[in-house]
């Protein structure tokens, strides 16, 4: 075995040369990999934060924007028959209609917020008056409602109700038909659904009257 000290010198000097040489080219090609890496794959973070529910139409502002108004006049009249009706199963039915539409009222608000659209204020609609949408009650009949109890309170609030739910129905199929954004036309469907199985309830109510 040769064990010149100056050949070891020499051959440990060659190898240290040559593992800085190889150590300064991985280093370098791992800053082009990681530079490149970078600007072709954003990473998961750069996302949004929120994702769009959908796209919606001017159908989809005008169901809600209508609706909204229709929803407070229903309320309305369903806090009447806690204090006008003398039966239990048309205060009942009224307490039912109230909490149903009073939370699709606020889902409505929230919708309109978020499109940047105006929110109708007490139960104006927008862009119309309240005579244009289906079955809205016009402000003499709301006071004779309000100027009724008993008995004669449960038949006209039941026949203002069928009458108020139909209009309801009405803008519904039209928001399934028209609109756009899939949350508006699921809740058009859902309205059609509970409405329609209230006026035939109202119906059958009215009939024992």
């Amino acid at each position: 075995m040769n064990t010149n000290p100056f050949r070891l010198r020499h051959r440990a000097a060659l190898a240290t040369a040559a593992a800085a040489v190889a150590a300064l080219a991985l280093a370098a090609c791992g800053d082009d990999g990681s530079s490149s890496a970078t600007s072709t794959t954003p990473p998961a973070t750069s996302a949004p934060a929120t994702v769009p529910a959908g796209e919606h139409n001017q159908a989809d502002v005008t169901f809600a924007q209508g609706m909204i108004p229709h929803h407070r006049q229903a309320i309305l009249m369903s806090e009447m028959a806690q204090t006008h009706a003398s039966s239990d199963e048309v205060k009942a039915l009224a307490e039912e209609i109230k909490k149903a539409q009073a939370p699709e009222i606020a889902t409505m608000t929230d919708w309109l917020k978020a499109w940047g659209e105006k929110v109708p204020t007490g139960m104006d609609g927008m862009d119309h008056d309240d005579s244009g949408m289906p079955g809205m009650m016009e402000d003499q009949r709301m006071d004779q409602l309000r100027g009724t109890s008993g008995t004669g309170f449960a038949t006209m609030f039941l026949t203002m109700m069928i009458e108020h739910h139909e209009g309801a129905i009405e803008m519904a199929q039209t928001e399934k038909t028209e609109g756009a954004y899939g949350p508006a036309k699921t809740l058009a469907d859902d309205i059609i659904t509970a409405q329609t199985a209230e006026i035939a309830q109202m119906k059958a109510m009215l009939g024992k009257n």
